[in-house]
Formats: C-alpha cells, sequence, structure tokens
C-alpha cells in the first residue's frame, strides 16, 4: 500500500443545498433538486433538471467560476491553513462535450482565485475528463504530497448540463430522461471540493486507487457488449493497493446517473470480484437527488463519504467510490474513516 493521501475538509454547492451539511442532509433524506427548466424536450414537455439556485443570475464560465469558489472557500473554513499552502487542481468537463460551459479553463483558474484572493499555486492543473476526473486528480494529489511539492491540495470539481447546447446535443441522442423516454438521465450542476493532505487529524484516508479503460464503452462503434471489464479492472487495481478483498469493502457510492448502462457496469464489476461471505454492501449514488453532475461528481461522492463518516450514518467502512466517463475511462478509489466525533 503506498497511499499516503488524507481528506481533511470539504465543500459543496449543489441542488439540493448551498454548504455540505446541508447538501448531504437532503442526499440522505432522499431529498432532489429537480424541477422544470426553461428548456423544452423534443416531445414538447419542460424538461426536468436539477439546477442550483444561486442569489445572482450568473450564467456561463462566471457562473461555474463562483460556484466554485463557493465550495472551495467553504472546504477552507475547516482547514484554513490551506488557503495559502494549497496546489488547485481542477475538475472539468470534457473540452469536446458539446455545450460545456467553460470556455477558457485557464482563465477559469484566474477567476477562482481572484473570487478567493489567493495567488494562483504554480503547481495548479487542470483535469478535463468528465465524471471521473476526481480520480486522475487524486492520482496528481498523491504526487504532489509524497514528494512534498505541496503541503496541501485541493481537488475541486464544478459542471453543468443545463446548457442549450448540451440539451440540445443528449436529446438528439435520447439519452435525457423525458415522459417519452424512461432510459435517461436528469441534466443537473453541481460543485464539489476537497482539501487533501499528508496527515489530517481525523477524515478518511485514501489506501486504494485505481484507472482503467472499457472498451465497449457506451458510444463504441464496433457496437461491443458491455461486460463490465473496465471498471472491474480499476475496483481490482484500488483493491488491490489496499491489500482487502471486495467482501471487506462496507458500501459503494457511484456516479449512477440514471441510464440502465451504468447501473449494468456496476452490477457487472461487483460480480466479477465480490466472493465469499459478505455483509449487505449498499449503493450510494448522488444522482438519486443531483441528477447528471459530470465533473463534480467525484468530489462530491468523497464529501457524501466524508459527511456520512463524521456524523456516524456511513453504511460501512471502508468504502469503495466509483465513476466512469462515455468514453469508457473508469475510476474506483477505497478511502476508510477515522473519524473522531
Amino acid at each position: 500500500m503506498t497511499a499516503s493521501l488524507d481528506i481533511a475538509s470539504i465543500g459543496m454547492v449543489t441542488a439540493v443545498g448551498l454548504n455540505a451539511g446541508s447538501a448531504c442532509a437532503a442526499m440522505r433524506a432522499k431529498l432532489d433538486g429537480f424541477q422544470e427548466t426553461r428548456f423544452i424536450a423534443s416531445g414538447g414537455d419542460p424538461l426536468v433538471g436539477a439546477p442550483v439556485l444561486l442569489p445572482r443570475k450568473w450564467i456561463g464560465e462566471k457562473r461555474m467560476a463562483h460556484m466554485l469558489a463557493a465550495a472551495i472557500s467553504e472546504a477552507f473554513e475547516n482547514c484554513p491553513q490551506a488557503r495559502t499552502e494549497a496546489a488547485l487542481i481542477l475538475c472539468l468537463p470534457e473540452e469536446d462535450r458539446p455545450g460545456q460551459p467553460i470556455n477558457d479553463n485557464t482563465n477559469l483558474l484566474h477567476r477562482i482565485s481572484s473570487i478567493l484572493e489567493i495567488k494562483p499555486n504554480i503547481r495548479s492543473r487542470v483535469v478535463a475528463h468528465g465524471r471521473p476526473s476526481g480520480f486522475v486528480a487524486l492520482q496528481h494529489a498523491r504526487k504532489l504530497l509524497e514528494t512534498s511539492a505541496a503541503a496541501y491540495v485541493v481537488i475541486a470539481g464544478v459542471d453543468s448540463y443545463l446548457t442549450a447546447a448540451t440539451i440540445r446535443h443528449y436529446d438528439g441522442l435520447e439519452r435525457l430522461l423525458t415522459p417519452a423516454n424512461s432510459n435517461g438521465f436528469i441534466p443537473g450542476e453541481a460543485a464539489g471540493a476537497v482539501v487533501c493532505c499528508r496527515a489530517a487529524i481525523s477524515g478518511l484516508t485514501l489506501h486504494g486507487l485505481g484507472l482503467a479503460r472499457e472498451t465497449a464503452a457506451i458510444y463504441n462503434k464496433d457496437d461491443l457488449p458491455l461486460l463490465g471489464l473496465g471498471m472491474a479492472n480499476a475496483y481490482r487495481a484500488a483493491l488491490q493497493e489496499t491489500g482487502i478483498e471486495m467482501n471487506r469493502l462496507g458500501y459503494i457510492i457511484s456516479d449512477l446517473i440514471g441510464e440502465q448502462f451504468w447501473f449494468k457496469q456496476t452490477a457487472l464489476a461487483t460480480l466479477r470480484l465480490l466472493r465469499g461471505r459478505h455483509e449487505f454492501q449498499d449503493l450510494w449514488s448522488p444522482g438519486e437527488s443531483l441528477g447528471n453532475i459530470g465533473a463534480a461528481a467525484v468530489p462530491i461522492m468523497i464529501g457524501m463519504a466524508y459527511v456520512a463518516a463524521y456524523k456516524g450514518y456511513a453504511a460501512g467502512n471502508p468504502v469503495l467510490i466509483e465513476a466512469s466517463s462515455d468514453a469508457g475511462a473508469c475510476g474506483a478509489a477505497v478511502l476508510a474513516s477515522r473519524m473522531k466525533r
């Protein structure tokens, strides 16, 4: 086991709460932020989405910057020393995704630094792989911490599927949840941030990390059948690094967005690796309350695990967090709690 990364603090901005405490309480209670939006689906019905209700009507990149700055600011409140010492790793949407709300990744980094009134760290960087971006960010963060290149690393993700071009694109592919299509996702938006360090007094510790690729991705040109091999390989790598079998996991948090493809992928990966006697392993997903939140998924899921451990309602220990992208990128991480309540 080579991991040496602790989660010291978190922050969130979501459709069910503008801070981590309220958002996690709402998700625990199975509340959701779903409402009719100004967008119209191809069948003529108003499209249901999960927008964040901000006090000002910012749009586009400015909206993303203020959402993410708020999440990072909350994370700094419980770890103030990170404000001046942290490298920032931004998890952002895929650059080729139609309608993604960020025009210039570098400009977004400067916007956030300006809002937070902090100096950009030379080791800050951007990871633009959509939903599994947070796992690549964890890999970078672990290297920075292990080499003492940074004392703290903030992994922060933001995304929104609530733009006209994005809605038009996915509606055209029949991937949005509408009265005429039950096998679709609800477009959402969110921001999440986690402060990482080498030795927190209490928190979550990263014990294993796995990255893999699924050849039978949702858009694979050869129409290969999904066998769950990519996600199973990500699970396997994370578990091998942790040094445990899958039957030792407490529960799983997944970025399930509502489409059958992703449920099948998680089920197949679990079936491939789960052996022997085991306790019930619950499956949580922020998608139940927030819809598809893209690149914000991994920081939000880590935040869910952090608050659940701190409040004492976690469904077990350790927790496995998983996410994947339309392009087939798969990631998994195993985290264990050392909370002092």
